[in-house]
Parts: structure tokens; sequence; C-alpha cells
């Protein structure tokens, strides 16, 4: 039987929280809004709209929403020819897909940006599908990036894995009904990444991989290494 292998992107496969972080806090400097940085950081994984009445609540000015979203996206592209993958994530995806995994990608990323993130992994070869934030209408913690990443597999949840690195990861491949591993790359503590519904948490791709036999993704059919 097929398995399908889904990961998230941003701090999980390429090590970019903390820009997200740095270009959201400026972004909401220049709308005039003190956002402490901690607090975007934990933020960080949710879509730009969500993420955004996340951290300035729903009785927000929504009209300065399309303003604030578009001025992280020029300030994050800043950085898309250097945008740097994790240790071992190209190696990670690229075993796992010759292990006959299906390696599917669900991240909030889309258009110029996913296409950024894909150069800086290096391994496309590796990659079967990608539901991006073009392909759904709602985000994590919905399970609908899982579910689409899911289906676009031919795969169903018992059969899938899903690797991420916040609690937005967690909830929503636990609301998926697949089996959630975490990582520590993304700077989220190893406890809330475990009430979340992280059934395991690594500290990286790199340790992933080292720790593969052992891990779901090994368990679950064989391992790389």
């Amino acid at each position: 039987m097929e398995r399908a292998a889904v990961f998230d992107v941003d701090g999980t496969l390429a090590d970019t929280n903390h820009l997200h972080v740095v270009t959201w806090w400026e972004a909401f400097r220049q709308a005039g809004h003190e956002v402490p940085m901690h607090a975007v950081h934990r933020a960080v994984g949710l879509p730009s709209t969500d993420l955004i009445a996340h951290l300035l609540g729903e009785d927000r000015d929504t009209g300065e929403d399309d303003g604030i979203s578009a001025a992280h996206k020029t300030l994050y592209a800043q950085y898309f020819d250097r945008l740097p993958a994790l240790p071992g994530a190209g190696d990670l995806l690229r075993g796992l897909a010759g292990d006959g995994w299906k390696v599917v990608l669900a991240t909030s990323a889309g258009g110029a940006e996913l296409g950024a993130l894909r150069r800086a992994l290096d391994a496309d070869e590796a990659i079967t599908a990608t539901a991006s934030a073009d392909d759904v209408e709602a985000g994590k913690p919905s399970p609908e990036p899982v579910q689409q990443a899911l289906e676009l597999a031919g795969v169903p949840a018992e059969r899938a894995v899903f690797v991420g690195d916040t609690v937005w990861d967690m909830a929503a491949g636990s609301r998926a009904g697949v089996t959630c591993v975490g990582v520590l790359c993304g700077g989220v503590p190893r406890a809330d990444l475990v009430d979340a519904g992280a059934g395991e948490v690594y500290d990286d791709p790199a340790d992933l991989l080292r720790r593969l036999a052992e891990s779901p993704l090994g368990r679950n059919g064989g391992s790389v290494g």
C-alpha cells in the first residue's frame, strides 16, 4: 500500500521562521502597530489574514489587512534568492521518495514564495505534489491543507505521517487524522508541540533522518539512510 509523507516547509524544511518574524514585525511597524517579536513568532504558520487577526484582534481595522500583508510579502521577498534549507532537508525528502513514500508539501506559502522555497530545498525530483495556499480555502490549523495533500497523494490518513514545526501544524494534522511528528527547528518548545498533537519530536530534518528507522516514518514501512 502506498504511504504519504506530508511536510510543512517554513521552519520544518527551510530555516525561515525568524525571517518571517522580522518581516512581519516590520510590516506591522510600518502600519503603526507595535507587536512584540515573540508574539509574532508564536503566530508564524498561520495564513496571513489569520495571523493579523491573531495579533491585532478581531476588532481591528480590517481595512489595513491587505496593506500589512503586502508589506510583509515585499519585505520577505528580498530574501528569495538566499532562503536556507535546514540541514538534511533535501536528503530526507529524497530518501523517503526512494523508499517508496509519496512526499507532499503542505504549506501556507504560494506563488513566487513557494517557488523560492522549492529552489532552496533543491529536491523537486522527490516531491510528488504540493498543497499550497493557492489550493485551499482555509489554512492551518484547519485540516484542509493536510487533507488536500492526502487527496493529491491518493493516500488515506491512516497511511500518512505529517511533519511540522508549529502548534498550528500539529493541530491541522491531528484534525486530519494523520500521525503527527514535530521538529524543534522552528523555535517552538517540545512541550507545546506535544500538547498540540505531536506523537514524537525531533531536533530538525537531519535528526529525523538519523533516527528514521525508529520514527513513524520508519515504523510505517521501511527506513532510509
